[in-house]
C-alpha cells in the first residue's frame, strides 16, 4: 500500500504531488493538464481541466500496479466533490472513520470535509479505473450569476453555502447509467483546442446537474425500480445504445423482449426509469433527433430523411416533428439552407 498525501491548493498541485510518488510526465495544452504515466507504478493518465467560477474536472483513466491511497487534507482548497465511477471500483472514508465505503462501477459519490479533516480515497491495484471528479469551489461558484442555490434541497443547500467548511458530508449514490452516457460523449469528442474544452465544460455541467437530480430523488425517497436488478438495467441501457446506432431498424416490443430476455413489462419499466419514456416513445425520440441532425447538413430533402430513419409516412413524420420542435420539417430545412447560403456569401 502506497499513501500519497495531498495538501494542495488546487487540482494542478494534486497532479504534481501524485507525480512526486508515481512518476510520469505532466503536459499542458489549451489550459488542460495531463499526468501521463507508463512505468512500474502505473499505466494511464490523470487529467485536470479548470473552468470558470471555481469548477474543475479531474479525470482518472489509469491502472495502478500497487494499492494507492490518496490522503487528501481539507485545507483552504476544500471543494465539494461530485464523483462518478465509470469503470472499476474504489473506496472512500473520512479520516475519523475506520470503515471504507466501496463505490462500484456506475455509482456516484458526493463529499466534502470539515477544515483540517482528511479524506481517504483507496484505489486498488491491477484494476482499470476511470473516475470523473467534478470539484466545486464554493466561494467562487456562488458568485456565478446563474447559480441559484435556493433551488437545491435543504441538505445540499447547506453544503453549498458552507463556504467556511464547517461541515462534513458524504452521499453514496445509487446506480446511474444515464451519467455513463455523458462520460461516453466526453470520451468521443473529436474537436481540438478551445472547442474541445467548451464541449467538455458543457458535459461537466450536465453531469453536475444529474448528480444534483439524483440526490434530490434520494432526498424524496425515490429508489431504483423494484422490478429490475442492476444487471437488467445494464441490458436495457445496451438496448438504448443499440437503438441510437441503428435507429432505422424496424423495432418491436416483442422482438426486443426476445433479444434481451426481459419481459415487456420490465422493458417498459427500465426505459421509463433510464430515459423517462416508454420503449415506443424512446425509439421515436431517437429517430426525430437523427432526422434533425440529417437535415442540419442540408444534403437530404425531407422525403429522403423520412425513409433513412425508418419512418414510412411523411405526413406522420411531419406531425410528430412539429409537435416536438415547434416547426415543420420543411420550415426547419429551409432555415438550414438559408443559413448555409448566408455563411457561404460571407466567406
Amino acid at each position: 500500500m502506497t499513501t500519497i498525501e495531498i495538501t494542495s491548493d488546487g487540482p494542478k498541485d494534486t497532479l504534481r504531488q501524485i507525480q512526486d510518488v508515481i512518476g510520469g510526465e505532466i503536459s499542458e495544452k489549451w489550459n488542460k493538464y495531463s499526468l501521463i504515466v507508463n512505468n512500474e507504478h502505473a499505466f494511464g493518465t490523470i487529467k485536470y481541466v479548470p473552468f470558470d467560477w471555481g469548477v474543475n474536472l479531474i479525470n482518472f483513466d489509469i491502472k495502478f500496479s500497487q494499492d494507492i491511497t490518496l490522503k487528501i487534507k481539507a485545507g483552504d482548497f476544500n471543494p465539494i466533490r461530485f464523483i462518478y465511477n465509470y469503470e472499476g471500483f474504489f473506496n472512500h472514508r473520512f479520516g475519523i472513520d475506520n470503515e471504507n465505503r466501496r463505490i462500484d462501477q456506475f455509482h456516484s459519490l458526493i463529499f466534502t470535509n470539515k477544515t483540517g479533516g482528511y479524506n481517504h480515497i483507496h484505489l486498488p491495484k491491477n484494476e482499470k479505473l476511470e473516475i470523473i471528479d467534478i470539484q466545486i469551489i464554493r466561494k467562487h461558484f456562488l458568485k456565478k450569476r446563474t447559480t441559484n442555490t435556493s433551488l437545491l434541497n435543504k441538505r445540499l443547500y447547506e453544503i453549498f453555502v458552507d463556504t467556511d467548511h464547517e461541515n462534513r458530508f458524504a452521499h453514496h449514490g445509487a446506480l446511474n447509467l444515464k451519467m455513463a452516457d455523458f462520460v461516453k460523449k466526453m470520451k468521443q469528442i473529436k474537436s481540438k483546442g478551445m472547442v474541445k474544452v467548451l464541449k467538455i465544460e458543457a458535459l461537466v455541467y450536465e453531469m453536475l446537474s444529474m448528480h444534483i437530480q439524483q440526490h434530490n430523488k434520494f432526498h424524496k425517497g425515490v429508489q431504483l425500480p423494484t422490478s429490475l436488478t442492476k444487471s437488467e438495467l445494464k441490458i436495457i441501457r445496451r438496448l438504448g445504445n443499440k437503438i441510437i446506432k441503428n435507429h432505422s431498424f424496424n423495432y418491436s416490443l416483442d422482438q426486443l423482449s426476445i433479444d434481451s430476455g426481459l419481459s415487456q413489462a420490465k422493458l417498459q419499466d427500465g426505459f421509463k426509469f433510464l430515459y423517462t419514456r416508454t420503449v415506443t416513445e424512446y425509439i421515436r425520440h431517437v429517430r426525430l433527433e437523427a432526422a434533425r441532425d440529417l437535415m442540419s447538413s442540408g444534403d437530404l430533402n425531407v422525403s429522403q430523411v423520412v425513409y433513412s430513419i425508418g419512418f414510412t409516412s411523411r405526413s406522420y413524420f411531419s406531425k410528430i416533428f412539429k409537435e416536438k420542435y415547434g416547426i415543420t420539417p420543411n420550415e426547419y430545412r429551409k432555415n438550414v439552407l438559408n443559413s448555409l447560403i448566408t455563411d457561404q456569401s460571407v466567406a
